[in-house]
């Protein structure tokens, strides 16, 4: 059964390459029929997000029912939200430090010019969302992990045995959606190109490059060297996600893969228990793509607005940085959310700015749901490995 499951895998990784590259061929070549997918990608998009609140709240309530008691799910809890804060701060410590050095912004000179209407729009929508202004209002993941978190440790054997049956069917569930994965990504990437095209890109060539640069820096430079302190390749593990990580790539969004990687890293050898809290609460609370690209966009608006900042200054911008990255989705466009909300409360950089990025934004938005989702399944192998000490073995048998 598992080798049937692993072949139809495989041939959703051909089916998503190959779709990826027809959405791709049909953006450039006939832009007026590609934007017209929107809806495909967006409806796809949507069912996940409908299905994967019930996954998040039933997985972190069996992963801290399963966890052995309060004691344990709070160990749990505190190690996965200290390694979430240094891994976090550490992505938009790289962000800024590659923006103060390449200076990607410097030579735009857009202090004119900038439309501040756009910027205003996401302003507001970053006022009405984001949990920093909002008072967690937004009805993201948040209140569904603090809600599976209560239940978890309330909820009895029987209880327990329902939700795990409900589980297992959502499971299912998403595992029928995952075959639309195909047409959702090359329909995203059809419109992406169509609509923004690839000559929208080059005068913001230099940011984009730094942006790739740096997540590549951090996900080979920073997570492979916690991977292999702990004990696992990093390389098998991208080898061993690779559905997952084309998905994502056509989708631009990581919650797009959320059920699968839970069950994947679960089948590899992970703790159950573990996975089932570090990775839902790792999309809120461990977004290292957003991160990177909070302060190097932020630094880039900056610099191509004239804008001089000291290294008070920006140190204080990484400050802020650090609370408005927590608590953002990881669907596509939310990273920009994100970054409208930081300017928003530091005001030393303008927001009208935004507009500056926003036909490339899509294009980067890729890069960090892709950063994003590796930096929690590499979380949720630490956290494993750490507090069970089960698998470097294990896990390396099941990604052959």
């Amino acid at each position: 059964m598992s080798t049937d499951r692993s072949t139809k895998k495989s041939f959703l990784y051909l089916w998503v390459l190959t779709a990826i590259f027809l959405g791709a061929m049909l953006g450039i070549l006939s832009p007026q029929n590609a934007v017209k997918l929107k809806p495909v990608a967006d409806t796809f998009v949507q069912l996940i997000k409908i299905l994967v609140i019930p996954v998040i709240f039933c997985t972190v309530a069996l992963g801290v029912s399963g966890a052995g008691g309060l004691k344990r799910a709070g160990k749990l809890g505190l190690k996965s939200i200290v390694y979430f804060e240094v891994v976090s701060t550490f992505a938009l410590l790289i962000g800024l430090v590659v923006a103060h050095i390449f200076k990607p912004g410097l030579d735009f000179h857009a202090s004119s010019g900038v439309d501040a209407s756009v910027a205003q729009e996401y302003v507001q929508k970053a006022e009405n969302s984001h949990w920093l202004v909002s008072l967690f209002t937004s009805g993201g993941m948040i209140p569904v992990l603090v809600v599976g978190l209560i239940v978890g440790l309330w909820m009895g054997p029987k209880w327990r045995a329902k939700i795990e049956l409900a589980s297992q069917k959502l499971f299912v569930a998403v595992d029928y959606l995952m075959k639309l994965a195909p047409l959702a990504a090359g329909s995203a990437m059809a419109f992406t190109l169509g609509k923004y095209g690839v000559s929208s890109i080059l005068p913001l060539l230099s940011l984009m490059l730094c942006f790739y640069l740096t997540c590549v820096v951090f996900i080979f430079g920073v997570l492979g060297c916690i991977a292999h302190y702990s004990g696992f390749s990093l390389w098998k593990l991208l080898v061993y996600l690779k559905e997952e990580l084309l998905t994502v790539l056509g989708t631009s969004s990581s919650e797009s893969v959320l059920a699968s990687l839970i069950e994947k890293l679960e089948r590899a050898g992970c703790d159950r228990t573990t996975v089932g809290f570090v990775i839902p609460t790792g999309y809120s609370f461990n977004l290292d793509g957003t991160s990177i690209y909070i302060t190097l966009a932020g630094l880039f608006i900056a610099q191509a607005m004239g804008v001089e900042l000291s290294v008070a200054e920006q140190l204080s911008f990484l400050g802020v940085a650090i609370l408005t990255s927590k608590g953002a989705a990881g669907v596509t466009g939310s990273g920009f959310v994100t970054l409208a909300a930081t300017l928003a409360v530091f005001p030393a950089i303008p927001v009208a700015g935004l507009s500056i990025i926003l036909g490339v934004d899509r294009f980067m938005s890729e890069a960090r749901a892709i950063t994003n989702m590796i930096g929690n399944a590499v979380a949720a192998v630490v956290m494993s490995q750490k507090s069970d000490a089960v698998f470097a073995s294990t896990l390396g048998h099941n990604m052959k």
